[in-house]
């Protein structure tokens, strides 16, 4: 499964793209950032800048189409302080989603700091040291304390290096002065929590975010590590990052632009960073920090592992994101998938075999399949009516990768897959342009007899083939068990599939036999006329409604011995008194009449 995980943060936006392993790690495929400073005069309420809202949707639509250049399964996007706070972080989002696709969700400060901690303890790999965790971001800073990745404190602060500067950065260099009011301001805020975490005590502290690692970068370089040097998991001394802190402080901004390691975009913001770290450091009592480039968007890649592991398992089971989404929809309805699947490979036999007469496509037997799978998935509600049920879950199941026409086909055909037959009247059929009102009728012929050939769902089917004989076409199946039942709905539900080939039908059945040698299949005469009797259920199944017993009577013929088949069976079907118990279903009107071409 890939997915791509989008953070739209108050300095930054992030996106990552990561496939996920079957051991439900994951590995980063791509990656992609954009300093666009969206919180930049829009924090403490105020509204995002027209010009931070354009370059931001600009940069979310690179994101989007990258996205889809990995075709990813799922895109996670959250947003954090700036859209938090805006007055028109609402209007944003809308945009965003509108323009773009993406629908991104506004998480608390609390939210934040949890999944930013989930990042960091994987990313260093600390599964039973008691961890603090520090973020600097645009907004807000982000402190956290846990064993491994379950947080026991967790808060989030408005400190971050753009509110910081815009409210106390005013000279360059920055004066004592404004430095001294900056660290009381950070005391005051944020003294207490340390106070209380420190207290408690920790066995680490961990920093990420690119504040954090840009500072780690000036200190790397600075004890002579190259350039673009790996930052994972690197210790940094708390003596150090005082270090730095003076030096960046002492600087104007033309002089930190040529700071060895200190990202160019990230000078203006510099001070506020080091000021801040050193003073969160200094009040915990660390002695060093270790560094991790892992932050809020691996934090929602891991939480959304987490929480949706039989997913995952789903989509390395279906790749294909149709079909997953059909199966997923199936089990959430608590489907039958063993009925499911037995009619959906006798519906896509019987297309494969009319091919000539209806002269539909490989898109069609999709449709097919599908409808197959789903088309009991009304029970779930209840039931009776359950092919309504089914058409109205297919219709708001949420399928991915469908159009609306399809999904329209799709709940037609598992409609009509018992009961009434489709009628120029109906909900939803009278909409579709008659193509497409053939295209119901066909595949909802064809999906009703493959339904009845699991009557028992027994799967007692195992294979059929239909043969066009001139005045009659012969439907010959195989079975591996009882198929009385099969054989009564047969009966019951061959109408449709009749008018579709245009001659009556006749089903005869041979039971596979264990000898390879015998497992031939004798036809019975032709001139034999049915003995009518009465099928006899030798099961119980939930399915069968009270009466149905009874309706079989004169619909089944009796068994007939065949030399090397264990039993035969020919079902001629009745041409009068069939269906009397289906009351929805009316006379077909000629225009509903789909018509055979034979080759």
């Amino acid at each position: 499964m890939r997915i791509a995980a989008i953070d739209i943060g108050t300095n930054s936006l992030h996106m990552i793209v990561v496939r996920v392993r079957t051991d439900l790690s994951f590995e980063v495929i791509d990656r992609e950032k954009e300093m666009v400073r969206l919180g930049a005069g829009g924090l403490d309420g105020r509204a995002l800048t027209p010009e931070a809202v354009h370059a931001a949707l600009q940069v979310l639509s690179k994101f989007r189409r990258l996205a889809e250049s990995h075709r990813v399964d799922e895109i996670i996007a959250t947003a954090t302080s700036a859209t938090r706070e805006a007055e028109n972080g609402g209007e944003f989002l809308d945009a965003v989603a509108q323009q773009t696709g993406i629908r991104a969700r506004v998480i608390s400060g609390t939210e934040e700091a949890r999944l930013i901690h989930l990042a960091a303890v994987y990313g260093v790999g600390v599964p039973g040291e008691i961890a603090v965790v520090v973020d600097i971001g645009g907004g807000s800073v982000e402190i956290t304390r846990g064993v491994g990745p379950n947080v026991e404190l967790g808060r989030s602060f408005k400190l971050g290096v753009i509110r910081l500067t815009e409210r106390f950065i005013k000279s360059d260099p920055l004066t004592p002065r404004d430095e001294r009011r900056l660290v009381r301001h950070i005391d005051a805020e944020l003294g207490k929590y340390l106070d209380q975490i420190a207290a408690a005590g920790f066995d680490r502290a961990i920093g990420t975010s690119g504040t954090i690692l840009s500072l780690g970068a000036v200190i790397g370089a600075a004890q002579g590590r190259p350039a673009g040097a790996a930052l994972r998991n690197r210790r940094v001394p708390a003596k150090q990052v005082r270090r730095v802190r003076k030096q960046l402080a002492a600087l104007t901004l033309e002089r930190r632009l040529r700071v060895p390691g200190l990202e160019p975009r990230r000078a203006d913001l510099s001070v506020a960073g080091a000021v801040l770290l050193d003073a969160i450091l200094r009040r915990l009592g660390a002695q060093e920090l270790t560094l991790c480039d892992l932050s809020l968007r691996e934090g929602l890649v891991l939480d959304y592992i987490a929480r949706h592991r039989k997913q995952i398992a789903q989509v390395d089971r279906y790749p294909d994101v149709r079909r997953r989404s059909i199966i997923e929809l199936a089990e959430r309805c608590n489907y039958w998938p063993e009925h499911a699947l037995q009619v959906a490979r006798l519906a896509s036999a019987l297309f494969d075999q009319t091919r000539a007469t209806h002269g539909l496509t490989d898109r069609e037997r999709e449709w097919l399949e599908y409808a197959a799978i789903l088309h009991d998935i009304g029970v779930h509600i209840s039931y009776e009516r359950h092919h309504k049920h089914s058409y109205y879950l297919i219709k708001n199941g949420d399928l991915r990768g469908f159009d609306p026409d399809e999904i329209e086909t799709i709940a037609l055909v598992a409609r009509y897959h018992r009961l009434a037959t489709p009628k120029r009247g109906h909900e939803g059929f009278a909409d579709l342009p008659r193509k497409g009102q053939g295209i119901v009728r066909t595949l909802a012929a064809i999906l009703r007899l493959a339904e009845s050939l699991d009557r028992s769902h027994s799967q007692s089917v195992a294979s059929l083939e239909l043969h066009d004989r001139g005045e009659d076409d012969l439907l010959q199946i195989r079975t591996a068990g009882d198929a009385e039942l099969e054989l009564w709905a047969a009966g019951r539900h061959a109408a449709p599939f009749e008018r579709l080939v245009g001659k009556p039908l006749r089903v005869q059945v041979g039971k596979v036999l264990a000898e390879p040698a015998t497992q031939t299949h004798v036809e019975q005469p032709h001139d034999t006329a049915p003995v009518l009797g009465q099928a006899v259920r030798r099961r119980r199944h939930r399915r069968l409604g009270q009466d149905d017993a009874a309706r079989a009577a004169g619909e089944v013929a009796e068994r007939r011995g065949a030399p090397g088949v264990r039993h035969g069976m020919e079902l001629v079907r009745a041409r009068q008194g069939r269906d009397q118990d289906r009351q929805e279903e009316e006379r077909a009107h000629p225009d509903d009449v789909q018509p055979a071409a034979r080759h």
